[in-house]
């Protein structure tokens, strides 16, 4: 673990940031406040971010906007070819398949099926274990969840995970590629915010922000 000296230059980081941060959650609720439309979008740009960037995922779900909804496979590889979209083949036979899914099982009834479930563990695993929905691990399930307004989820990408092995939060035999490997870590997380006095969905974005220089969702 690093000393006080680096622990009070995290809290004097938050304070400075607070406010970029809480606006991003007040976004992230405005999103769900949309509707279903809105929700299966930001659906869309975890299944497009994952293994890229988020500048990216941004670029390319803002190309393929306005045919997500109705948007042939061809229609969307085109779109997101001509966009530079990385992995532009696979990524948009996710969205159709996950589309269809969602319509056909729950009428794209997205905000009752998202508050159908009992707990924060269930609506996560719903969308990082169904293999109907594709392109989504634990990682992009916290990430969507996260950006439509649910808290208590950590997007353990490389940049946090880099942060928590540089804090000494967790060692560097720690991995997040299965459920319970994703769940350790981010207990870890969650009690060393507990210990900062930092809430941990905001301490999740502004690590995140002090590798990437940015504040985005």
């Amino acid at each position: 673990m690093l000393g006080k000296d680096y622990i009070e230059e995290l809290r004097i980081d938050y304070q400075s940031k607070k406010p970029l941060i809480v606006n991003r959650f007040l976004e992230f609720r405005e999103v769900y406040a949309q509707g279903d439309d809105a929700i299966f979008q930001e659906l869309c740009y975890c299944i497009l971010t994952a293994g890229s960037s988020a500048k990216m995922g941004m670029r390319t779900v803002n190309a393929l906007r306005d045919i997500l909804m109705t948007g042939s496979l061809r229609e969307l590889q085109e779109r997101a070819n001509k966009n530079h979209a990385r992995f532009w083949r696979m990524r948009p036979s996710y969205i159709i398949q996950t589309r269809e899914y969602l319509n056909n099982t729950f009428g794209f009834k997205l905000k009752i099926l998202l508050e159908s479930f009992g707990g924060t563990q269930e609506r996560r695993d719903f969308f990082a274990r169904n293999k109907s929905i594709k392109g989504i691990s634990y990682k992009e399930a916290s990430h969507f969840l996260r950006n439509i307004g649910f808290p208590g989820y950590a997007i353990l990408d490389k940049h946090i995970l880099s942060s928590l092995k540089e804090l000494g939060v967790i060692s560097n035999k720690m991995h997040a590629k299965t459920r319970t490997g994703y769940l350790t870590i981010e207990n870890h997380l969650r009690k060393f915010a507990e210990e900062i006095d930092i809430d941990m969905d905001h301490l999740d974005l502004l690590l995140w922000s002090r590798k990437t220089g940015e504040i985005l969702k």
